[in-house]
């Protein structure tokens, strides 16, 4: 830490693999995102197992590949919300959410099936 403030005071910096904070796992990921479903209003209409007004997160899991592609498209849809893919009803959007807790969400949502991650 001393040698960190060394470096800044005479005009050095440090570099971006220093900087960079260390990237989370998958797991790590899910688990976050498992925490910020179960304190939003998600679970007035989805359940992890049982569908109730739209899908259960476990038939999202089923049905979308779990790569980045969608998770960028779900949590895309978490944000915006939607209507059509599971039938008439819409889905709520949820615009004061950030691109990437929703991200975290859907990944959360893809590991319910078992399915690993794709890169």
């Amino acid at each position: 830490m001393m040698l960190v403030a060394l470096v800044a005071a005479c005009g050095g910096s440090k570099s971006e693999k220093e900087t960079a904070a260390p990237e989370l796992s998958t797991a790590q990921l899910a688990s976050i995102g498992k925490t910020l479903v179960d304190n939003s209003d998600c679970k007035t209409c989805h359940h992890p197992t049982n569908r109730i007004i739209g899908p259960s997160h476990t038939e999202v899991a089923q049905k979308y590949e779990f790569n980045d592609e969608n998770i960028k498209m779900l949590a895309a849809r978490i944000i915006q919300g939607g209507s059509g893919v599971w039938g008439e009803l819409p889905m709520t959007p949820h615009p004061d959410l950030s691109q990437d807790d929703a991200e975290k969400m859907a990944i959360y949502v893809l590991s319910l099936d078992g399915e690993e991650r794709k890169k």
